[in-house]
């Protein structure tokens, strides 16, 4: 190989990795990177929009130290098969209404105070075979969420309404 090809080839590397982190930044979906120690390493442009934090606000610090309501004993539980058995886990937003209490950014088709969330918990596998990380995926789900509920409570009406004897 010549110097010529290995300079394109690390050329050519750089700039498929330049393009995956704009990818991972732009995407309209949550993006955070935990270590074992539940210590932030990767914050996507969605969570910097939605909390009005910056990736150097959060990075390498506890995620609860800005989001004391994601209890970290709660959290390793839930993150435990992540990281031991390298499988999937899921939040959805009937089981939890949110991870991260973001304010609802679409007042005005959804009357929801706050932005209903399903999470993905990925294992991210090293080159050693370990899963050192997790990937966090955050959903915003107020749409669907929204037009759920008021589906249950059109039913509900139309129930009752016809339990009514006029």
């Amino acid at each position: 190989m010549t110097s010529s090809t290995v300079e394109k080839d690390a050329l050519s590397e750089l700039l498929e990795f330049h393009w995956m982190m704009d990818m991972i930044q732009t995407v309209d979906v949550g993006i955070v990177v935990l270590n074992r120690d539940m210590k932030i390493k990767v914050w996507n442009g969605f969570m910097e929009a939605h909390s009005g934090l910056l990736p150097s606000q959060v990075r390498d610090l506890p995620i609860s130290e800005h989001f004391p309501d994601i209890k970290e004993s709660w959290l390793k539980q839930k993150l435990k098969p992540v990281f031991e058995l390298k499988t999937r886990a899921f939040i959805t937003w009937e089981q939890r209404p949110y991870l991260f209490k973001f304010r609802n950014y679409r007042p005005i088709t959804s009357s929801a105070p706050y932005m209903y969330q399903n999470v993905v918990f990925s294992p991210l596998v090293s080159a050693t075979g370990a899963v050192d990380n997790v990937c966090m995926m955050i959903y915003d789900m107020t749409d669907a969420a929204s037009a759920k509920k008021m589906l249950l409570a059109f039913q509900v009406k139309e129930s009752e309404a016809r339990e009514r004897p006029y």
